[in-house]
């Protein structure tokens, strides 16, 4: 039973490590390096002409403009001079090899069209425009999804958000559309004037003026009238209503802040707001945390996290709903890349901080 229990234990700390996003930066050797699962790798030795850090992949032209991706411990070489566009996301990289569209899922290269002019890349999936079919199709879950919308030749969709695992848009027909989990939903018969999106979750003003909230396959009258402004994050909405109400909906339900217009900022799982004091609150997957007494004009938002200088010159991080003081020393860059801090102290010192602990 002992035995038993401690390869549970194993294997619970080997997914949660894999469960680690990436960082990356260069030295002053102009040598690429890797965080990844707490352990600091040299990839190259030469600085990339390009590259995107995603959360468990690393896409990268290297100096001689070979296209490589770093993932799950290793390097892959997948071709030399052919790769001229590409993008990351959580679980996905698209590229296009001239006009062909290819994307790297699960440590797999597939070819999604050999003729491509345009394309969406989010965290689960890729909108892209088929120029042999003439047609938008999606890869999403392993699968392609053609024919989401057919198109008028030199023409694209006029209106459109592709985020994290949905994809939100008004047609050639001018309907509002959404595909989400592999379907493709007809939420609307005539164009919204906006409309925004995050994970699970779609914010809309429909022909009526009347402010609407598609979440996780519901939708959701939420006013009569416009706001004032709005924004989407990962199943969240932060709003200020027409009469000046400010509000968020989560969890299937709207939470009133306050009678205030504040500063906000969505990213993410995060709203951060200055309230009628002026000081600096966040809200996280429900609940609310002080962070200053002002608020701060600087800030970066990723995933689960929020990071920014503070009048102490305190790089302060707050992440899953803990507030970190990261270092006061004086920095020569940092970076939040989902919810790892990596930053430049002088000329050569080089930190990686992940959830408390300094790398």
């Amino acid at each position: 039973m002992r035995r038993i229990v401690n390869s549970l234990l194993l294997l619970l700390i080997t997914l949660a490590a894999r469960s680690q996003p990436l960082a990356t930066y260069v030295t002053m050797q102009n040598e690429l390096m890797v965080w990844d699962r707490g352990m600091i790798h040299k990839i190259d030795y030469m600085i990339p002409t390009s590259l995107k850090t995603g959360r468990i992949a690393i896409p990268y032209l290297d100096n001689s403009r070979t296209f490589k991706i770093y993932y799950a411990g290793s390097m892959r070489q997948v071709n030399v001079g052919f790769t001229n566009n590409f993008y990351a996301t959580d679980n996905l990289v698209a590229y296009l090899n001239q006009k062909s569209l290819y994307v790297f899922d699960k440590g797999v290269n597939k070819n999604l069209t050999p003729i491509c002019d345009q394309y969406f890349i989010a965290d689960s999936l890729v909108l892209f425009l088929d120029g042999l079919k003439s047609q938008y199709s999606v890869y999403y879950n392993g699968q392609i999804y053609g024919g989401v919308e057919s198109f008028v030749p030199d023409s694209t969709l006029s209106a459109i958000k592709v985020t994290d695992n949905i994809i939100a848009y008004n047609n050639f027909a001018n309907q509002f559309r959404l595909f989400y989990h592999g379907a493709r939903i007809a939420q609307e018969d005539n164009p919204v004037s906006t409309f925004d999106a995050g994970r699970n979750t779609v914010a809309y003003v429909d022909a009526d003026r009347k402010f609407k909230i598609f979440h996780s396959g519901q939708t959701f009258l939420v006013d009569n009238f416009a706001p004032l402004s709005y924004h989407v994050g990962d199943n969240l909405v932060a709003f200020v209503t027409n009469d000046g109400y400010f509000k968020i909906f989560y969890g299937d339900s709207v939470k009133t802040l306050g009678f205030f217009n504040p500063n906000y900022q969505v990213g993410d799982n995060i709203v951060a707001y200055r309230d009628p004091s002026g000081y600096m609150k966040v809200f996280y997957k429900g609940e609310y945390t002080d962070m200053e007494n002002y608020y701060p004009t600087d800030m970066v938002i990723q995933y689960n996290s929020l990071a920014y200088i503070n009048t102490n010159n305190t790089l302060r991080l707050f992440t899953e709903g803990e507030v970190y003081d990261v270092t006061n020393a004086d920095l020569t860059k940092w970076h939040l890349t989902y919810d790892v801090i990596n930053y430049q102290i002088g000329q050569g010192i080089f930190k990686v901080f992940y959830k408390g602990t300094e790398y």
